[in-house]
């Protein structure tokens, strides 16, 4: 038996082709890598806050410390200013203790001479005290224009202050009974004798 090709020699035989594998993730889930790329974002924004958060806290840290070195300097100065508040006012104390000697050692004198020259006619003392710069008078008089004018001389004396009078009565005789009481200006007195007020003495700066 003869069998016929009826396919054309000029025919090639068709072979399947296989399909190039297309661009792409394969078989993994898209879901993941989304995953994956948010996690690598997440990184980086976290790791920038935390290097600007790092950034400030150094920052505020050195503020901290350079505020600490300067409250130690204050601490340092405010402790000189008060040991020379403490010396001044020791210095303020000694010079009143000898201003104040200075004045009883010759205040009295002083004082009893001027109240002596002050004693008008028919007036006289029977008491006279000084306490520091207070001083207070009783005495006798044979009328009240006496007491009065004795008042008077003592208001003319520059350093002292204007006498407060007491009350004044009769005895019973035809005497008048009065009783004074003024003070006197140490520094005025210690000026009139010659003597240089001490002044409080000032600390040298460089003390500090």
């Amino acid at each position: 038996m003869i069998r016929i090709n009826l396919l054309s020699e000029g025919r090639r035989p068709v072979v399947a082709r296989s399909a190039k594998p297309k661009m792409g993730f394969g078989d993994q889930d898209p879901s993941l890598i989304i995953l994956c790329i948010g996690a690598a974002v997440g990184l980086l924004v976290a790791g920038g806050w935390w290097w600007q958060l790092n950034s400030e806290v150094k920052s505020w840290r050195s503020k901290i410390s350079t505020a600490q070195a300067e409250l130690q300097e204050l601490d340092e100065y405010v402790k000189k200013v008060e040991a020379f508040k403490a010396k001044q006012a020791e210095l303020t104390t000694k010079i009143e203790v000898i201003t104040n000697l200075t004045a009883n050692q010759r205040g009295p004198v002083h004082v009893m001479d001027e109240v002596s020259k002050a004693l008008p006619d028919l007036l006289w003392l029977s008491e006279m005290g000084i306490k520091g710069s207070e001083v207070t008078l009783r005495g006798s008089a044979f009328n009240t224009n006496a007491v009065a004018q004795f008042i008077e001389n003592l208001v003319n004396v520059e350093w002292f202050a204007e006498p407060e009078s007491g009350p004044i009565s009769r005895d019973s005789g035809t005497l008048y009974q009065f009783q004074l009481g003024f003070k006197f200006s140490t520094a005025k007195l210690l000026e009139l004798q010659g003597v240089e007020p001490v002044v409080e003495a000032d600390v040298e700066d460089d003390e500090l």
